[in-house]
């Protein structure tokens, strides 16, 4: 008799200490996230390819680095010139990607389905952005990283990918294998405000 495999996520492990540490400290919000769908595109951001992405996505790829738009399905982020992560809370994997090939291939481009590369967690609160200073060198002050900011950077140990949604609202990519890492971390690091209340 076969077996049948469940996906479990990567953070799985981590729900309820996360939800915990949500409901005992005012101002602070940590939730892993559902998995998404996401593609890495590469297209020329000056050519007619990157006008039929924004057709088939239905919004402009963000051109300014370190930033990130809005589509009807979810994001699409600035990863280089011509390099941009694009997820989608509505399409499978295989359909995303399927999609964009079909776009760019007649443009030079490329699309590869990376679902499985990244998970997120979402932080949020009053809060948020004084935990993150404790292990991230940028500047997240909502002057130097307001909504539609984004950056790869590191926090604590483990690299991520940081999307400001928002006044204190942020989404924290991070590899799966390194997840509970920076879950951990942030768990630990959340203790000073349990001291200080």
């Amino acid at each position: 008799m076969a077996e049948t495999l469940c996906a479990t996520h990567p953070l799985e492990a981590w729900k309820h200490a996360l939800a915990a540490l949500t409901w005992a400290i005012d101002g602070l919000v940590v939730k892993p996230e559902e998995l998404v769908s996401a593609v890495d595109l590469r297209i020329d951001a000056t050519g007619p390819g990157a006008a039929a992405v924004e057709h088939a996505l239905g919004s402009a790829l963000p051109v300014e680095p370190n930033t990130w738009t809005s589509t009807p399905e979810g994001q699409i982020v600035w990863l280089g010139p011509d390099e941009w992560l694009v997820t989608s809370t509505v399409s499978r994997p295989h359909e995303l990607e399927d999609s964009l090939i079909k776009v760019v291939s007649a443009h030079d481009g490329a699309a590869v389905d990376v679902s499985a590369q990244r998970t997120s967690i979402r932080l949020s609160g009053g809060l948020a952005r004084e935990l993150l200073s404790f292990g991230c060198s940028i500047d997240l002050r909502p002057a130097a990283f307001p909504k539609g900011s984004s950056a790869q950077t590191g926090i604590g140990q483990t690299g991520v990918l940081i999307l400001a949604l928002g006044g204190d609202d942020f989404r924290l990519f991070a590899r799966p294998s390194f997840a509970g890492y920076l879950a951990d971390w942030l768990l630990d690091t959340a203790e000073e405000f349990r001291t200080t209340k």
